[in-house]
């Protein structure tokens, strides 16, 4: 089991900045992808950004590229999501994610298997 806990999430104004944390715990916690998700019209779990087990590939949708940053320590078994010049249409709760296996899809949900229970974000216009 991997059991993944976000933090971070808070109101904000538009174009300030927040920092997401994903703290995993378990076996294999670094060994594998992960990525953040978050709600949209027709998906539950809309792809946001992704990072290797070793952090040298990442993934971005085209809506945050530029703005977000998905980074880890696996020191710390923790995975990060920078988000900077934050707008309203990025108000959602914010999931993190860990596949269990290589390879795979690395921009869908289907592709990953744990998932933690999200952290508020909330941009105010």
């Amino acid at each position: 089991q991997v059991h993944l806990n976000e933090s971070g999430g808070g109101l904000v104004q538009a174009g300030e900045s927040l920092r997401l944390s994903c703290v995993a715990s378990g076996r294999a916690v670094a060994k594998y992808g992960m990525g953040w998700f978050r709600p949209s019209p027709g998906k539950a779990r809309d792809f946001v950004a992704s990072v290797s087990w070793s952090g040298e590939t990442t993934y971005y949708a085209d809506s945050v590229k530029g703005r977000f940053t998905i980074s880890r320590d696996n020191a710390k078994n923790t995975v990060y999501l920078q988000m900077n010049d934050l707008n309203p249409g990025d108000t959602a709760v914010y999931y993190c994610a860990s596949k269990s296996h290589y390879g795979g899809t690395f921009d869908s949900a289907t592709g990953f298997d744990y998932w933690g229970q999200g952290t508020q974000v909330t941009v105010s216009a």
